[in-house]
């Protein structure tokens, strides 16, 4: 491994350092620079970086199985306990058949004539902070559907008015619905590790969920839910106007574009919302859950700042 090549990489003192205090022409610089980084990451088979720590995964052994180490001390969990034998007689106990649970109706389907109506008017940049404002003290007053019978808090969305990216999530965790801002717990964490790859922070975009209250139990978001929250997602892109929307999630990717598959078939396809370019990407629990991933994570992050340089 070249540890120089590491070493030398385009790592501000601090790394937590906002790229906006950066000039004008550096910032393209540092912009390329980091993209440099990231492919190098993809390269090596770096998996995550994680405050000033590189976690590798190893190509397995031949003969010892499918498994990836991580090159990094960590505890060894125990082997599992055998499990124990029937005894010589052994019978089953009969149990009681398990009942169905009740079939749901059929959810109404999503406006696809509101994905592809028509941009109103643009607003005046000066008038963006007030007009976000306005629709969210809407969306606090919502009843449009039963998430709002056990929410804290609507969770309208964070950032720039300004910004040429919106990221669109699923729906509110707990943490979020405590502190009504999206994407503040750990899945929040890996987010924000994931935008200062490609030299970007929380005040430089704008981060939204399609559902603005809480499913109970962090479940996924029913349908009628999301179609409830449809048009306060899409009043807010057309306030903002931004040049590319960064989907995290498979729920997010419906609501957008109607595409109802799996996240993995989508990744890499082009999908639009009225002419703005969409990229589909995982939740970022998604890769808390599954660590080795991560790599995902880094070439759909790639394709955003390859597709912001274009733009701009």
């Amino acid at each position: 491994m070249e540890q120089s090549r590491l070493q030398s990489g385009p790592y501000p003192a601090d790394h937590r350092q906002s790229s906006r205090s950066v000039a004008g022409g550096e910032l393209a610089a540092l912009q390329t620079a980091w993209r440099g980084v990231l492919e190098y990451w993809l390269e090596c088979g770096i998996e995550f970086r994680s405050g000033d720590r590189l976690e590798f995964v190893t190509p397995p052994s031949r003969g010892r199985g499918n498994q990836s180490a991580v090159v990094e001390v960590v505890a060894q969990p125990a082997a599992p306990s055998p499990l124990p034998t029937r005894p010589p007689f052994f019978r089953p106990v009969e149990r009681e058949p398990v009942v169905a649970a009740p079939v749901v109706t059929a959810a109404p389907l999503l406006d696809a004539g509101l994905r592809d109506a028509s941009f109103p008017a643009p607003l005046p940049v000066a008038e963006r902070p007030a007009r976000l404002a306005s629709l969210a003290a809407e969306v606090a007053g919502c009843t449009q559907c039963g998430l709002a019978k056990t929410r804290t808090h609507t969770v309208f969305g964070v950032g720039s008015p300004e910004s040429s990216v919106v990221f669109v999530g699923e729906g509110p965790g707990a943490e979020e619905d405590l502190r009504g801002e999206p994407f503040v717990g750990a899945a929040g964490k890996l987010l924000d590790h994931m935008l200062r790859a490609i030299a970007l922070d929380r005040s430089q975009v704008f981060i939204a969920n399609v559902v603005k209250c809480r499913p109970p139990g962090n479940r996924n978001p029913q349908l009628p839910e999301v179609a409830a929250c449809q048009g306060y997602l899409f009043q807010q892109l057309e306030i903002i106007r931004p040049r590319t929307i960064f989907c995290l999630g498979k729920f997010a990717l419906l609501c957008l574009t109607g595409h109802d598959d799996t996240v993995g078939r989508a990744r890499g396809k082009p999908f639009f919302w009225r002419g703005i370019p969409v990229i589909a990407s995982y939740h970022p629990a998604y890769y808390l859950r599954t660590p080795g991933r991560k790599r995902a994570a880094w070439e759909d992050l790639l394709r955003l700042s390859q597709q912001l340089e274009q733009m701009q």
